[in-house]
């Protein structure tokens, strides 16, 4: 096999051209086989093999420096920098990351792991190579999707007054995580069509270098800021802007793209390579669907099909039906994503009511403003997004939908630990971002009803809140305990004082379910503890932490957030002003950056699971 000679980048420079292909064809195979046994982002990396392999051959790693944006799509990256041994354990607990890590290895140049950020990082290490006096090539990857994201055009606008080298690859392979949406997708669906240009280009040149000061009259084409372009392709965005544009190339002749990227590469200015890839190629299931096989879990090669079945709905299962439920009832509700209508449960909203739909594409601050403007405008919009996401419109909920207490429904998806993509997509900050911002109202279910109820109580509430749910299958036990939600009330869901119970364990969200495992745990031991579900996390229900702290000599709470800034740290510092006899033991996670891998072991890792809780209490002497 060709790939197993490849132990260093500069092996592969020494292959010939049919080579070349037979590796591309052995990693494709090599991906679809370790994927289907790990799970992970599967169709991103089947589209760029020969766009990497080309890298490699037109670049000298690591002394030059590849910023992959998301970072997703590294995996080929990763297998020709001597890494293809680890991906046994790919994004399990301990090894291999599904992103680029710079403490992994020397190869991976910026970790990256949310879109639109790689030109500006590339920018950044150009910026330094050329203050430092160094010399070495920057190369940012991006895909047509992430250039919905505003972060790319203010790299851009900054790319273009640069004076020495620096390469932007565009890989265009139609696709964000789902199909790409807005204007940019049609601009680019022009340029891929636009093949007069450089079939012209090329004519032109090849004739000019062969007359006598030939070479001088290219120089003088290419330095004419509108030329020859300017006609064929109207609207030359990147022309226009001041960074030389390249293609489009087929992203899977790899010496087509090493010469095009070779081309960039003599360029003393910003340069864009327009790429052209398709996204799950060699995988006939991922080539089919694409946004299915973005990401995977363990899956059969024959079938594509998960090797796990389903049993119970997750929570963005019953979200995405509850949602619909209450928009036939009431057509003001509208619903908007930021390229996830798979991921967030919204696909099912968009089939029933296309026209109140809104993808914004990559686009989470412009998410969140223009639903802002709906709520204005009269309309209850609900923004689906996952909890890291929600980040990347922080700005926007604090100045645009909270000073003007508009009725905007937040449904934060993926919050807690979500296991195997790691640092950049664990969703434990929510809880302490979102309650430090005034008019904000954060709920946190304990089951599945419990989410369809706070649903329908957000859209009631006609202010601005959030609802923080976890990713997996929904929990389905209290079922019976279902009380009506009354704004800034939790529930007391088992009351001990009468027997003796000097602990109450205050939980929200997800950790309703723990806190209830740890009562029956310790019940079994002779030990009572009384359990309340505090449902608000913002305003928390004082009223109940009154009482948990005026019955009980210790009240612990239990959160999957930081505990800076968290639940627990309000709640506590509440108490201890008011019942200053009464312990407070906060449970949630270490002010720290969570690791990738299964989220059970994560939990345990961190000392938030039922028996980890239960063996540090007694190691406290709280029994």
């Amino acid at each position: 096999m060709v790939l197993e000679r490849i132990q260093s980048p500069e092996d592969i420079k020494a292959l010939s051209t049919e080579q070349l292909e037979t590796l591309a064809q052995e990693i494709r195979t090599f991906l679809v086989e370790k994927i289907s046994h790990t799970g992970g982002h599967l169709a991103s990396n089947l589209g760029v093999v020969e766009l990497t392999i080309a890298l490699y051959l037109a670049f000298d790693l690591p002394k030059d420096k590849v910023v992959w944006d998301v970072g997703h799509q590294s995996y080929v990256h990763k297998i020709l920098s001597g890494r293809r041994d680890l991906f046994c354990e790919l994004r399990q607990y301990g090894g291999l990351s599904g992103f680029p890590k710079r403490k992994e290895s020397p190869y991976d140049s910026f970790d990256t792991g949310h879109s639109s950020t790689s030109i500006s990082a590339g920018l950044g290490l150009a910026q330094g190579r050329d203050l430092l006096g160094e010399d070495y090539s920057v190369v940012s990857i991006i895909g047509d999707g992430a250039l919905t994201g505003g972060m790319a055009y203010e790299a851009l606008n900054n790319a273009a007054r640069m004076k020495r080298n620096f390469i932007i690859v565009l890989n265009d392979n139609n696709m964000s995580i789902s199909e790409n949406v807005g204007g940019m997708s049609s601009y680019l669906n022009g340029l891929r069509t636009g093949d007069g240009y450089n079939d012209l280009k090329k004519n032109v040149v090849g004739a000019l270098e062969r007359i006598p000061g030939g070479q001088q009259m290219i120089n003088r084409i290419k330095r004419t800021k509108n030329g020859i372009k300017q006609l064929f392709i109207p609207g030359m965005l990147f022309e226009n802007m001041g960074i030389t544009y390249l293609g489009p190339v087929d992203g899977h002749d790899i010496r087509k793209v090493q010469r095009a990227l070779l081309e960039a590469k003599r360029l003393d200015h910003a340069v864009l390579v327009h790429v052209l890839t398709k996204k799950g190629k060699g995988y006939a299931p991922a080539e089919r669907n694409p946004s299915k096989f973005h990401g995977v879990d363990p899956f059969d090669i024959a079938t594509g099909k998960p090797l796990q079945k389903k049993e119970h709905p997750s929570y963005t299962d019953v979200f995405s039906r509850a949602l619909c439920r209450l928009a036939q009832k009431d057509e003001k509700i509208v619903a908007v994503t930021a390229a996830m209508p798979d991921g967030t449960g919204l696909k099912a909203f968009a089939k029933e009511f296309p026209d109140r739909f809104f993808d914004v594409g990559i686009a989470e601050a412009h998410a969140v403003t223009s639903a802002a403007g709906m709520a204005a405008a009269g309309l209850k919009p609900v923004v689906a997004v996952y909890s890291s996401f929600l980040q990347r419109g922080y700005d926007q909920i604090l100045h645009d939908v909270c000073i003007q207490e508009l009725p905007v429904l937040f449904a934060v998806d993926r919050a807690g630990l979500v296991g195997s993509d790691g640092e950049t997509h664990q969703g434990i900050f929510d809880y302490s971002y979102l309650t430090c911002i005034p008019n904000m109202t954060v709920m946190a279910p304990k089951n599945r009803w419990e989410l369809e109820d706070m649903l329908a109580f957000g859209l009631k509430l006609g202010r601005p809140a959030a609802i923080r749910y976890p990713r997996g299958e929904a929990y389905r036990g209290l079922k019976e305990y279902r009380q009506p939600i009354e704004y800034g009330k939790g529930e007391l869901l088992i009351d001990h004082s009468g027997k003796g119970a000097k602990i109450a364990l205050l939980a929200v969200g997800s950790m309703v379910s723990t806190a209830e495992h740890i009562c029956e745990k310790l019940e079994k031991r002779g030990i009572l503890c009384s359990l309340a579900n505090g449902r608000f996390v913002k305003p928390f229900d004082r009223e109940l932490a009154d009482y948990l702290a005026g019955t009980h000599s210790l009240v612990v709470t239990l959160e999957e957030n930081v505990l800076q800034g968290g639940f627990g740290r309000a709640v506590a510092s509440y108490i201890y002003e008011g019942h200053p006899g009464t312990k407070v033991y906060q449970v949630g996670l270490p002010d720290t950056y969570v690791e990738h891998g299964n989220v059970s072991v994560l939990r345990e890792s961190l000392g938030i699971d039922s028996d980890s809780i239960i063996k540090k209490m007694g190691e406290k002497g709280f029994f």
